[in-house]
């Protein structure tokens, strides 16, 4: 008789624990790791942007300069304004959610170059360091617009660096983009047809057109500026012969595809979580596929809105109008299909499914607040009051971070194989709605009332406002930290979270929690629809070959 011993086989290694150590995460080609230095990068600079938010709301809570001087003031709301739009906002969902998830998501083992994917990284902390230097040696003051000629002639002497940093970081933009873009056109698994592909991914696509395609206008831009401010060549000043609009006309060509940048990817976190908590396809799948690439589109075509008030004729100014209420059909087209999606389904009020609904809330008001401001009689009373600082937070903080969160929360337990803790989770959530609303919403009147964005000094008539919007942030802030805290502490003590804990369909939710260092074992072969639920819970949706 003969007997062998049993041979024992390895268990696979997750991303987590197949290296140990600082250089083997410092020099990692694994997506999953990436997106988590991205992760631990720009939570670092969110706190920083914070940071200079909390010191503005102090400062607004009385009408008199009691806690900084005029120029300090300056200093303050601009680089809160660069901290959060370049380094987080911008990066926020793409750089980290996008990174981890769009190879898990159409079966692919990485991005399309895992190289350039690692240098994106090291280039956008190279932009973050140098905005931190600016940040420490003084500061800029021109307002994160950087609108000329106070920034090419009368600003202080940190343009120029500011300018480069927001150069550099750029790049890091521009290349996941085309990363993404690749990898999902190449490296889709067998079967992953294009109307197969999860709305995540259809709205990272369109938003990697947009950081391809826009974000080099944006550095080309800041090459003028800083050529006319260091070598006084004649492009923006009417001193030198320059033209000053001609600034605005380039910077709002990339920067109001931006907001879409910055609002696209939590779009398709939001069509992920409702699909799974109601428990149904989304209505209009093909409908919302392609919003997604309608507001890419249209997106390039509406940035005169930003110019009513300078020397664009009235004609133009009447076609970017009519423009401006057409890129609002596509973001209502989301918005009808997510409600139809819920009714009548079996709703599940976990953590995501707070942080959607509120998104779907905030959104909505800041669409149709953007709508007033899009309409040339009205945007004429409203320009460069509270009002527009309200709109943009309503989409940017009650938008792309609420939806930053709800994908956080959602996909939390497959990047970290563990559960937090649903309580404090929900708690939180709550938190942060209401405390967003009573912070941005007194702004809305504010802004009606006449009150000028960008003023410290105020009238006393306005103070009640500015008392309850201080008192919002403070709510709000606590909302936003306690996920700091149930996070960290479910990394150690949170149950485990088991390869599929939400039920959902999709790729990403058939590997292991944390995922294996290859994302599958064997390439994955799709045979059915994306969120086939009849199928039951996503068991069908995949066979491996």
């Amino acid at each position: 008789m003969i007997t062998t011993a049993p041979v024992e086989v390895e268990a696979p290694k997750n991303y987590i624990n197949a290296e140990y150590g600082l250089k083997s995460w410092l020099l990692t080609q694994d997506h999953k790791r990436i997106a988590v230095l991205y992760l631990i990068s720009i939570t670092f600079f969110f706190l920083i942007g914070g940071i200079f938010a909390t010191l503005i709301r102090l400062e607004l809570a009385t009408p008199a300069a009691d806690l900084v001087e005029s120029n300090t003031y300056n200093k303050l709301f601009t680089m809160h304004g660069i901290i959060m739009i370049f380094l987080f906002l911008v990066p926020s969902i793409p750089a980290t959610l996008g990174n981890f998830l769009i190879p898990l998501m159409i079966g692919a083992k990485d991005l399309a170059f895992p190289r350039i994917n690692l240098l994106s990284w090291y280039i956008y902390i190279l932009g973050g360091i140098m905005t931190l230097y600016v940040m420490v040696t003084g500061g800029v003051d021109t307002g994160w617009t950087f609108y000329t000629p106070l920034s090419s002639t009368y600003s202080n002497g940190y343009v120029i660096a500011t300018a480069c940093a927001i150069f550099v970081a750029g790049f890091s933009s521009i290349l996941t983009g085309l990363n993404f873009v690749v990898t999902i056109h190449r490296m889709r698994a067998p079967g992953m047809t294009w109307f197969r592909l999860p709305l995540f991914v259809w709205a990272h696509y369109a938003t990697s057109l947009l950081q391809i395609l826009g974000t080099p206008v944006l550095a080309v831009t800041l090459l003028l500026l800083g050529l006319e401010r260091g070598l006084h060549i004649g492009i923006f000043d009417p001193a030198l012969g320059g033209d000053p609009v001609l600034f605005q006309h380039l910077f709002w060509f990339y920067s109001h595809p931006a907001v879409y940048i910055m609002i696209l990817p939590a779009m398709g976190v939001i069509s992920e979580v409702i699909s799974t908590f109601c428990r149904r396809a989304p209505m209009g799948y093909t409908f919302i596929a392609f919003s997604s690439v309608a507001i890419a589109v249209f997106g390039f075509l509406v940035w005169g809105h930003h110019l009513f008030v300078s020397s664009q004729s009235v004609y133009a100014g009447m076609v970017f109008s009519v423009l401006s209420y057409l890129v609002a059909i596509p973001s209502a087209i989301k918005v009808f299909n997510w409600t139809a999606t819920m009714y009548k389904g079996s709703v599940l009020l976990s953590t995501p499914m707070l942080y959607a609904l509120g998104f779907i809330g905030l959104f909505t008001i800041g669409g149709l607040t953007g709508l007033f401001l899009a309409a040339m009689g009205m945007d004429v009373h409203l320009t460069d009051t509270y009002f527009v600082v309200a709109h943009f937070h309503y989409i940017m903080v009650g938008g792309a971070i609420l939806g930053y969160l709800a994908g956080l929360h959602f996909w939390w337990p497959k990047i970290t194989g563990r559960m937090y803790s649903e309580a404090w989770s929900r708690i939180s959530a709550v938190i942060v709605f209401v405390g967003f609303n009573l912070t941005f919403f007194p702004q809305f009147v504010l802004g009606y009332l006449g009150m000028p964005r960008r003023y410290h000094v105020y009238p006393p008539e306005f103070q009640i406002y500015n008392v309850l919007s201080s008192a919002g942030a403070s709510v709000l802030g606590i909302g936003l930290l306690l996920p700091f805290v149930y996070l960290a502490f479910s990394l150690k003590y949170g149950a485990l979270a088991g390869s599929n804990p939400w039920g959902a369909t999709g790729l990403e939710w058939q590997t292991d929690s944390p995922p294996t260092t290859e994302n599958f074992a064997i390439t994955p072969v799709v045979t059915a629809e994306a969120y086939d639920y009849a199928a039951g819970q996503g068991a069908k949706t995949v066979v491996v070959a």
